[in-house]
């Protein structure tokens, strides 16, 4: 193929998805330096890719948009462009692929209601959502194209969220040890219990680090942040809700260490090289592991059950036979908390960051 390509990479999905589909657009980028590569994203979920140089432009859409902005959105991408790729099986995004360009990729899942899809696109994969890695399975798309896999997933920031992240610590981030504490995820099934939280905050505390916590800007997760602050010492700062995902790139990219659940800024920091601790409950982390920074094999990171320690990231996983359960909480609704996380004793993660802040 020639080396000036116009190509879109459609990923309508949440933002952790969009996160993973970085080292695919790396390697399209590596593979053609001078393409023009366009992302389609749901709006809000754009800003991880703030400052990334591997991409010309950012398309959003609404998750469910008006038939008006659905059919402009169309419009505008009609043979747009010379390549297409979906990174999700479902309906939508392959027609937004095929609508795009006539050489069209995408993944497709097994059975034969999808049978259309296969038809529809010029060439795709079956979708794997058990056994192989997300990151792993949009690289399969790469293959597709005869392109050299790239693993690295690309958490970026401009120079202006290093100004602003300065600006709210309260102390020299080059000189002072900080982990950054991520407490509360958007989900409440992948949440571990605020009394472990203050007791990992109170040992660090004890070492002589700071702590910072970061979250969304919802209001539960900043009401979240206000409590865990006060039930805290005053060695603790909390930038829940005040920086965006780029930002917070930046903060992590300095961290002494960083814990959270299954969430965009847990893959953050473990794509960044940050000494990480993720809390995995019914998650599977096969599939959805935090992929680590110096980690390129053509195989999973993780494996289905047990804590495990992969390059910078100890992969912490809940206790019991149910684990993984793939399920959303032990009630199976997103409100409901998940008993193999809010089981997990302090002392566990406290060893595990001890242990990979030192390895």
């Amino acid at each position: 193929m020639e080396s000036q390509k116009t190509i879109l990479v459609v990923v309508t999905r949440r933002i952790g998805d969009v996160l993973l589909t970085t080292p695919l657009i790396r390697s399209l980028r590596n593979a053609w330096p001078a393409a023009k590569i366009d992302v389609l994203v749901f709006s809000g979920t754009d800003g991880v890719l703030a400052g990334n140089p591997d991409i010309n432009q950012i398309i959003t859409v609404a998750q469910r948009p008006k038939k008006l902005e659905h059919l402009r959105l169309l419009m505008r991408l009609w043979r747009k462009y010379d390549i297409a790729l979906s990174t999700l099986s479902s309906d939508r995004p392959t027609l937004y692929a095929r609508v795009a360009a006539k050489y069209c990729l995408g993944e497709v899942d097994a059975g034969k209601k999808h049978q259309w899809k296969r038809w529809v696109l010029s060439k795709s994969v079956e979708t794997d959502d058990i056994n192989t890695h997300m990151v792993l399975m949009h690289l399969k798309l790469a293959d597709l194209l005869g392109v050299s896999r790239c693993y690295e997933v690309v958490a970026t920031w401009q120079d202006k969220h290093e100004v602003a992240v300065k600006e709210l610590l309260p102390f020299d981030m080059d000189s002072q040890a900080y982990v950054v504490l991520h407490a509360h995820p958007m989900y409440v099934y992948k949440a571990w219990k605020r009394e472990a939280w203050v007791e990992l905050a109170e040992w660090l505390n004890v070492q002589g680090m700071r702590v910072v916590l970061t979250g969304g800007n919802s209001e539960v997760e900043i009401a979240e942040g206000r409590e865990l602050l006060r039930l805290l010492s005053n060695n603790v700062v909390d930038l829940t809700g005040k920086l965006p995902l780029s930002g917070v790139a930046y903060l992590l990219s300095k961290a002494r260490g960083y814990v959270g659940p299954d969430t965009v800024v847990t893959h953050m920091a473990a794509a960044l090289g940050t000494p990480s601790v993720a809390l995995f409950g019914p998650s599977n982390p096969v599939r959805w592991g935090p992929w680590p920074k110096s980690f390129t094999g053509n195989v999973n990171p993780y494996v289905l059950k047990g804590t495990q320690q992969v390059c910078n990231v100890v992969l912490l996983q809940g206790e019991g036979e149910c684990v993984p359960c793939f399920e959303e909480g032990c009630d199976r609704r997103i409100s409901s908390l998940s008993k193999c996380l809010q089981e997990l004793p302090a002392t566990k993660v406290i060893h595990a960051l001890g242990r990979v802040m030192n390895s």
